[in-house]
């Protein structure tokens, strides 16, 4: 771990593994402040899963989906993600308490959700192609059901990837097709968010502190996680790792993510800021 410039001095964490037994794929997207965790597992076929640390993980994927990644938890328990079904089409969900509901903007053919905060509200993007890879939009799905596409630059692919209970959205746009600037969308004032050094930065999660969580890739082609704190910007990497994305952060600024190491496994991890009296496998958590 190396740091930027954060004012407030080095951040360190202590990590832990996590990972589907018997397979070498695994990702941590989305944390709550309750340490409620969400992911993915499987490269090839992708099945989602919840984790809990005692309980570990449960299998949860949208019926008669093909595939499933689940992306974002709120504080409820409710959480959102994507799905691809039997067609080979990609939809957006939400699963509130069990069940399942297809999300997908009006007229358009791709979606993921991305983020999900208390205040029912979800973030991700649509694209009317297909396999999604071009002409992605971002946007905010309202309590209400209403899709609000976000105000950034037109012909330039955008998701939303992130939302707290303020409506501060993060996420990043690709101005080409080899760089991604990160953004800070907040009630349609737009911050590019780069980290230095960089010309390709995505911003991943926010928590509501405004801490935000993402990765970057470096003039030597190494992908690095980061922690953005109002201004400043610290590395996090996993110590032995070849490369680091942080995917989500809750209010205790717990963080989750997933690695990669020389075998070409993929690894998720929770990570836990350090702080005096913290030993390595202790996460604050918030109780009901």
């Amino acid at each position: 771990m190396s740091e930027f410039n954060h004012f407030q001095g080095p951040v360190t964490y202590a990590f832990k593994t996590e990972d589907v037994a018997g397979d070498t794929f695994t990702q941590l997207l989305g944390i709550n402040d309750f340490n409620q965790i969400v992911g993915y597992h499987g490269m090839a076929i992708n099945q989602g899963e919840t984790f809990s640390f005692g309980a570990g993980f449960a299998s949860e994927n949208f019926p008669n989906s093909a595939q499933t990644q689940v992306v974002g938890i709120n504080n409820f328990g409710a959480t959102d993600g994507f799905y691809v079904d039997q067609a080979g089409v990609t939809h957006g969900f939400i699963d509130r308490n069990n069940v399942f509901t297809t999300v997908d903007a009006p007229n358009t053919a791709f979606n993921q959700l991305l983020g999900i905060n208390d205040r029912h509200q979800e973030v991700g993007y649509s694209s009317v192609d297909p396999m999604g890879m071009t002409q992605q939009r971002a946007y905010i799905v309202e309590a209400n059901g209403k899709f609000k596409y976000l105000n950034l630059p037109a012909n330039v692919n955008s998701q939303a990837t992130g939302i707290n209970d303020f409506g501060e959205v993060v996420g990043f746009l690709e101005p080409t097709a080899t760089t991604s600037e990160g953004f800070i969308w907040n009630h349609g004032h737009v911050t590019v968010l780069n980290a230095p050094g960089s010309t390709f930065t995505q911003a991943l999660g926010v928590n509501n502190w405004g801490e935000i969580v993402g990765d970057y890739v470096d003039a030597n082609g190494a992908t690095h996680g980061f922690v953005y704190d109002h201004g400043h910007f610290t590395t996090v990497d996993v110590a032995g790792a070849t490369s680091t994305t942080i995917n989500g952060i809750n209010d205790f600024g717990n963080i989750v993510g997933f690695d990669t190491t020389i075998d070409g496994a993929t690894h998720g991890f929770v990570g836990a800021p350090v702080r005096g009296g913290w030993g390595d496998n202790d996460l604050a958590v918030a109780h009901r």
